[in-house]
């Protein structure tokens, strides 16, 4: 009787691996189960990428990506720099400029996203890569709406839109009574070599902040769909706006150029200048086009403008 109840106990344990056995999912289901894929369209033809990548790589487009909530896991040297995502690349790994093909590949990325296209084809044997050239998205709605669509992250750039909307809004209120409605604004930025360039909307500088969500008026002359103009000293003054805010590009921090245009007399001249409503703003800070830099700016420009407001009203 023992015997025969061993035996049973038994055949039904074999039994019982046996269904577990048929009913357990093959690597290749479970694969299929885990990784959905989808056709993306690109200028190099159809993409095959994950429907939701878990782990991205970039060059240029680190912001891009993190305003929709995307893992970001390596991107270029000058994005550790970014003052308004640095902390958020605080776990990823630099992988150089031109793209290290040997840093990416030990970095087992599932999407690879970049701006420049030097090693497109050895960054597509490790993973689908998506070329997106500079310049593909004009305002941060387009922005954020093609990085939802790369990463599938629909609920994250909708949250973002929102937010950046409300902080947008509660901008143009703060200034409302602070600053003419007809004033101008100007953006400017100084090479180390002399060369003096003004900016549209879209070309980085805090253009889109001060343009797009706080809606200030470009200087009239430059009210076109030109992003970057180089200036002359002496054409200066016709590009010249009632609010003037520029950056120097110096890396050496040698500060020569910007002294010589300080000392200017078409720069002291102008009238932003004698009514002081000229800034000085970091490269660093106001160079960065991302959403979230874009985002963080909108406090930056309207704390700055209220400032200076009641400092000339003291005077």
């Amino acid at each position: 009787m023992k015997k025969k109840l061993i035996i049973m106990m038994m055949s039904l344990f074999l039994l019982a691996s046996m269904l577990m056995a048929c009913n357990k999912p093959s690597s290749t289901e479970k694969e299929s189960q885990i990784i959905e894929t989808r056709e993306f369209e690109t200028g190099k033809g159809v993409v095959e990428i994950p429907a939701k990548p878990l782990r991205i790589v970039t060059d240029f487009y680190g912001g891009e990506l993190l305003s929709v909530g995307a893992n970001v896991i390596g991107a270029e040297p000058t994005a550790f720099d970014n003052p308004f995502i640095k902390d958020l690349l605080k776990d990823a790994v630099e992988i150089g400029q031109p793209v290290n093909v040997e840093k990416v590949l030990e970095l087992e990325p599932d999407l690879i996203v970049v701006m420049y296209d030097e090693n497109y084809e050895q960054l597509s044997e490790i993973a689908p890569t998506i070329h997106i050239p500079y310049g593909t998205a004009t305002n941060i709605q387009e922005t954020v709406k093609l990085f939802e669509d790369i990463t599938g992250n629909h609920e994250e750039a909708a949250k973002f839109i929102s937010k950046f909307d409300q902080k947008a809004k509660e901008g143009r209120e703060k200034l409302a009574g602070v600053i003419a409605a007809d004033a101008t604004f100007g953006i400017y930025e100084l090479t180390d070599k002399g060369d003096l360039w003004i900016f549209g909307d879209n070309a980085g500088r805090g253009g889109q902040a001060l343009y797009n969500a706080l809606e200030l008026n470009m200087p009239h002359k430059n009210n076109s769909a030109e992003q970057t103009l180089q200036l002359s000293m002496e054409v200066l003054p016709e590009y010249a706006a009632d609010y003037m805010f520029l950056t120097s590009y110096d890396p050496e921090k040698r500060g020569e150029a910007l002294n010589t245009l300080k000392e200017s007399p078409i720069w002291q001249g102008l009238e932003a200048m004698k009514n002081n409503q000229v800034f000085y703003n970091d490269f660093d800070t106001y160079y960065r086009y991302d959403p979230i830099a874009i985002y963080e700016q909108i406090d930056l420009f309207v704390d700055m403008l209220i400032e200076r407001s009641n400092e000339n009203k003291t005077k």
